[in-house]
């Protein structure tokens, strides 16, 4: 079933832009011109993702952001904010009322699409309850373990969220910057070679063989995947 994403803007001719650039990517889309209809769609219909412009008339879109949070329905339901400002104010007072992420006027359409779906993997990741297990490797979201035949592993925080990424997403290989996306944010600003670091934990602890790999392997020039 297809993901459905809420777009609330006034705007229409960027309503029908961010509606037609999301159903090319196979999402289901509802949209809005104002934000007390997506509010009231909301009581009957919980979409997967919501977008909103700042600038809205009555609400404003950071009004709407709190008036989500504070929904048990909705609380948990990654937002986007949209907006024509690109000030440093405006950004944090979006995300400190409870936006997952923001995206400033003009945007392209592809890098709308690839921060929708970064936000959605992102978001199911930190719900999965799944139990994976390759081989002799098993790996608990729940518990938050990982075991290696009969010994635990002792995982970081960020160790774990890489390998249930890669074990989850088996089938394919993902690429570097979607992995920084997913496990550190949108606007993760840090060492270049973080990731790196962590594949070289991870295959220590694991005692993976770079060369040789049972559990992780590096393709290059693109990012890794896992070897199942």
């Amino acid at each position: 079933m297809a993901d459905l994403i809420y777009i609330t803007e006034d705007d229409e001719n960027i309503r029908e832009l961010v509606k037609m650039a999301l159903l090319s990517f196979y999402y289901e889309v509802k949209t809005f011109d104002n934000a007390e209809d997506a509010l009231l769609a909301t009581e009957k219909e919980v979409p997967s993702l919501l977008i909103f412009d700042i600038m809205l008339p009555e609400m404003d879109g950071i009004t709407a952001v709190k008036k989500l949070r504070d929904n048990s329905k909705t609380k948990n339901v990654p937002i986007m904010l949209l907006t024509a400002k690109d000030t440093e104010y405006d950004k944090v007072k979006g995300l400190d009322a409870g936006a997952d992420d923001y995206i400033a006027k003009p945007f392209g359409v592809m890098e709308l699409a690839a921060r929708v779906r970064a936000l959605l993997r992102r978001t199911n990741l930190n719900s999965q309850t799944e139990v994976l297990t390759f081989q002799d490797l098993v790996l608990n979201p729940l518990t938050r373990e990982c075991v290696k035949g009969s010994t635990f592993v002792d995982l970081t925080f960020k160790e774990f969220e890489l390998l249930y990424l890669l074990m989850s997403e088996s089938e394919r290989v993902i690429p570097r910057e979607e992995i920084i996306t997913t496990i550190w944010g949108e606007n993760y600003v840090g060492e270049t070679r973080t990731l790196d670091m962590h594949i070289r934990s991870l295959r220590q602890k694991l005692d993976d063989d770079a060369e040789n790999p049972t559990y992780i392997k590096t393709v290059r020039g693109v990012g890794y995947r896992f070897c199942k």
